[in-house]
């Protein structure tokens, strides 16, 4: 049976819905919020899953991932500071252990989320952890499923959430939230049984791509000027396994908030040429088919961050291969837990088999 009819018999036995409470609390990761949290992290959450059953071999190398758009309510620890968020995101959950009655997940979400309370110098002033309603919402869950029937199951874990705007409004120290998780999940038709499919063995390829990127950020002085980012980047890869490729790169980058962010006292005086900054970079890639999650690890050499006297960047990139040699991706650029600024790319990319 090909691969395509046997997806459609599939299709309508694989959804189910989903519906949680959290309770839990915000992490401390500044001091304000010491001082400012006063009761514990509330929050419910709903979703519909669609359970992949194996119509291609990447189900199958994740070992039947589930895929899903939720809906989130959650408190913040403060009504009269804080408020409380919305959040609308995506996700896909893969199991580490699948047995027929049980399964221990993992689960990644990365959305939008929108604050009812936000930063303002004269009504709500102590509010500098976000600066903006609308915000990047993710979400980190690892979680047991108990399978109580073909049908229904019991879902539990933790979760961690963190939302924020990405550095394009200020201020933005972002909230995280620690919370633990306890729910059902009712699927109106029994999910299908898991199907396998003969593999053929991994061929070992190498990979080139060169990607341009451009993105936008705010200065951390409460300014309302999007300053433009952009980047050139060389990029090799090993393809070691189907899932896991790793490799790295070098980057050249351009920064237009360098002048401004050397302006504080204290900065040595400004030049041109310190908008430009050089490095090489690692990078850790986990691929499902076309998408894949990376992680870069970079040095800078050459031409240095002026501004902080950072000696390493990070990103986390999300990319998108459309065909067979263009690419599009969304990244963070980041100081470890310090966000920089988000970034869209366009890249073209080649293949060689070993």
């Amino acid at each position: 049976m090909n691969q395509k009819l046997l997806g459609q018999q599939l299709s309508k036995k694989n959804l189910s819905f989903r519906v949680d409470a959290t309770h839990g609390f915000v992490l401390p990761e500044y001091q304000h919020f010491n001082y400012l949290v006063n009761k514990p992290v509330q929050g419910l959450e709903v979703s519909l899953t669609k359970a992949a059953t194996g119509k291609n071999y990447w189900e199958q190398l994740y070992k039947y991932p589930e895929i899903g758009l939720a809906l989130s309510y959650s408190t913040l620890g403060n009504d009269k500071v804080f408020g409380s968020e919305l959040g609308l995101f995506p996700y896909a959950q893969i199991a580490f252990i699948r047995r027929p009655k049980f399964l221990f997940t993992n689960l990644f979400g990365l959305g939008i989320g929108y604050a009812t309370k936000k930063f303002d110098l004269e009504n709500n002033y102590e509010n500098i952890s976000v600066g903006s309603h609308f915000n990047v919402h993710f979400n980190f869950k690892l979680g047991t499923k108990w399978m109580l029937s073909k049908v229904l199951a019991i879902n539990s874990g933790l979760s961690f959430t963190h939302y924020s705007n990405a550095n394009m409004a200020e201020p933005n120290l972002g909230v995280n939230l620690l919370t633990a998780f306890a729910g059902i999940s009712y699927s109106p038709l029994p999910i299908g049984d898991l199907h396998t499919i003969q593999l053929d063995a991994h061929k070992i390829k190498n990979e080139l791509a060169f990607i341009y990127s451009v993105g936008g950020k705010h200065t951390r002085a409460l300014q309302s000027t999007v300053y433009f980012t952009s980047s050139i980047s060389g990029e090799y890869k090993y393809h070691l396994k189907r899932k896991f490729h790793i490799g790295g790169g070098i980057d050249l980058s351009y920064d237009t908030a360098t002048e401004v962010e050397m302006s504080s006292p204290g900065k040595s005086d400004y030049r041109s040429i310190y908008d430009f900054r050089t490095g090489f970079h690692f990078s850790q890639e986990i691929v499902y088919d076309r998408f894949s999650f990376i992680l870069q690890e970079g040095i800078y050499l050459g031409l240095v961050d002026r501004v902080n006297n950072n000696f390493m960047y990070n990103r986390v990139i999300l990319r998108w291969k459309f065909n067979d040699h263009f690419l599009v991706h969304a990244s963070m650029r980041s100081y470890l837990h310090i966000l920089d600024y988000p970034e869209l790319g366009f890249g073209y990319y080649f293949l060689k088999s070993k």
